[in-house]
């Protein structure tokens, strides 16, 4: 258990760490480990991902030191056991919109006293010493702030403990307002830097997701968690060697 040992230790230090998404082979998450990213968005709500690949993806983060960061697809004490047990070493749980779904989510993802994980141990058990103690403090738990109704009751759902990360996701918090598609209009924006705020107000980590050209507004902002997407830089590539082609062949 030493991949997510280093993400929780940098939140709670106060620094910020980096989870890269699109990731859906376990060989790209081998080659970008490399890098020295903190973290990879392992996507069960919307990718492909099947629960064999989870195992397979995250003994790759463990490989380089990276925590696999598992979203699944609903707030379901089950479905967030079995990833955690198929070898996760932190869970995002999205539509987090009330206090009481946001311990619904701490009692799925800590083992007793603080929750009810099912008594199973998984990969991570093999070899570990006192492992239920250990993953209680290990383990990421991230919940997604994406409607209003979460917007509405932030200053409620910012007293549950045991939930390391509030992470606003722009996407879907703009379709709840009525502006479906267009995240970067301002009212969502003005939506998103209120919540940020407040989540760091608060004393608790903010997380959203950001691209290369905003990045340093949100860091600027006290953002600790930050997740962007890795296809848009090679889209970026490849646009700049076809302009560098098209160029040469006029």
């Amino acid at each position: 258990m030493a991949a997510e040992i280093q993400i929780r230790r940098k939140l709670r230090e106060g620094k910020a760490v980096a989870a890269v998404s699109g990731l859906h082979n376990a060989d790209m998450i081998d080659y970008l480990g490399q890098f020295g990213l903190d973290g990879v968005w392992i996507e069960c709500e919307h990718g492909p991902v099947s629960w064999e690949q989870i195992g397979d993806y995250s003994r790759a983060c463990d490989l380089w030191g990276m925590a696999s960061i598992v979203r699944v697809n609903a707030n379901e004490p089950w479905l967030i056991t079995r990833t955690l047990d198929r070898g996760a070493s932190g869970i995002v749980v999205p539509h987090v919109s009330t206090k009481a779904e946001a311990e619904r989510v701490v009692v799925a993802a800590k083992f007793g006293p603080v929750g009810l994980r099912g008594m199973y141990s998984g990969r991570r058990s093999y070899g570990v010493q006192d492992y239920h103690r250990r993953a209680n403090e290990e383990t990421l738990v991230v919940v997604l702030v994406e409607e209003m109704e979460a917007i509405q009751n932030l200053a409620d759902i910012l007293t549950v403990e045991h939930i390391d990360v509030f992470h606003v996701a722009p996407q879907d918090l703009a379709q709840t307002m009525g502006h479906a598609g267009n995240p970067g209009h301002p009212e969502v924006q003005g939506t998103i830097d209120r919540a940020l705020k407040q989540i760091v107000d608060a004393g608790r980590v903010a997380g959203t997701t950001v691209t290369d050209e905003n990045r340093q507004r949100y860091l600027d902002a006290g953002v600790q968690f930050l997740t962007t997407n890795w296809l848009p830089w090679v889209a970026k590539g490849a646009r700049e060697l076809q302009q560098t082609i098209a160029a040469r062949n006029t």
